[in-house]
């Protein structure tokens, strides 16, 4: 950022003579101009007012930022300063009916990786238990662009946030769920699953037992691509959610033996494989401190469930 901070005033300027060329020149009037020069300096209490002018930011070329003075931190601020407003549903849905969900999702295409992966952090506050901004984002694109990040990003945090949003934004929404499914989300899922980030590997397995609690026929989904021998592995990882995450989507597909096609012959197959897992895992909790065990009450509770419902008997724990 230059010494004196970004020119705003410039930048308000500029914005009034030019088009980007995907939307009407927005014709402001004078106290408009005044207050969109002045509030970027003195942080206006008017919170409508300050979503529209990140929204005129965010609708600006970034050449034309450089140009004036604003820096990618400068963007990641403005984009923290949003997610904060958004927060509130009201707001949140306002965003969209001010113009600014769309130049929101673009940044999602950014060439930066952490405007990228802010950008799908701001989106998923903004959907998050709102059916009104969900419907918005997915009208708008926003799960396809959100797809290829999960699944093509270079960047593993802007996969992962993007992981999130999704998460965020197919939650108690069958639309979301259904466009997931058709476009081989969980293809996707899998992949996550095999990354060697253990957040990623965390948010791809909660997010694979919701989806199999809302419909366990996608358990066939989920058997055929082979997650129950990822999380197989997975049963052993070093991180404690990471088990736990595992243990519990096991313990859903072993349930869903009963109600889908293909699941119990497969899973039947991996048997012997997956006593010695389980047993491994048994003994290594076996070893524990009584700390360390209580700890892991519910990695224990979830073991010894998915001990009873595979092989009928209880666990030694």
């Amino acid at each position: 950022m230059a010494k004196e901070g970004p020119n705003w005033d410039g930048l308000l300027k500029w914005s009034l003579s030019h088009s980007d060329g995907t939307r009407p020149t927005r014709q402001l009037s004078e106290e408009d101009r005044k207050w969109f020069a002045e509030a970027m300096q003195s942080q206006t209490v008017d919170v409508v007012k300050r979503l529209k002018e990140i929204t005129q930011v965010m609708q600006t070329p970034q050449q034309v930022l450089e140009a004036h003075g604003v820096t990618l931190q400068d963007i990641q601020d403005l984009l923290d300063e949003l997610q904060e407003h958004v927060e509130s549903i009201d707001l949140a849905n306002d965003l969209h009916s001010i113009g600014g969900l769309v130049p929101l999702l673009d940044y999602l295409k950014n060439p930066n990786a952490n405007i990228r992966a802010k950008s799908a952090d701001v989106i998923s506050t903004i959907v998050e238990n709102n059916p009104r901004s969900q419907e918005s984002v997915i009208k708008a694109n926003g799960l396809e662009s959100l797809l290829l990040n999960f699944t093509s990003d270079t960047d593993m945090h802007s996969r992962t946030q993007a992981l999130g949003a999704i998460s965020s934004l197919i939650r108690n929404n069958q639309t979301g769920i259904t466009g997931f499914r058709i476009a081989n989300g969980y293809t996707g899922l899998k992949y996550a699953l095999e990354s060697d980030s253990v957040r990623f590997q965390r948010k791809a397995l909660n997010l694979l037992h919701y989806l199999l609690q809302e419909n366990g026929l996608d358990s066939d989904i989920a058997i055929q691509l082979g997650f129950h021998h990822l999380m197989m592995h997975l049963v052993s990882s070093i991180d404690a959610d990471v088990r736990e995450a595992a243990l519990r989507g096991l313990l859903k597909l072993t349930e869903a033996r009963k109600e889908c096609s293909t699941c119990g012959s497969i899973i039947e197959k991996g048997d012997e494989k997956l006593r010695q897992i389980l047993e491994d895992r048994i003994k290594g909790i076996s070893l524990m401190s009584q700390e360390d065990l209580s700890a892991a009450k519910e990695e224990r509770e979830l073991l010894n469930s998915l001990w009873i419902t595979f092989y009928n008997e209880p666990s030694t724990l």
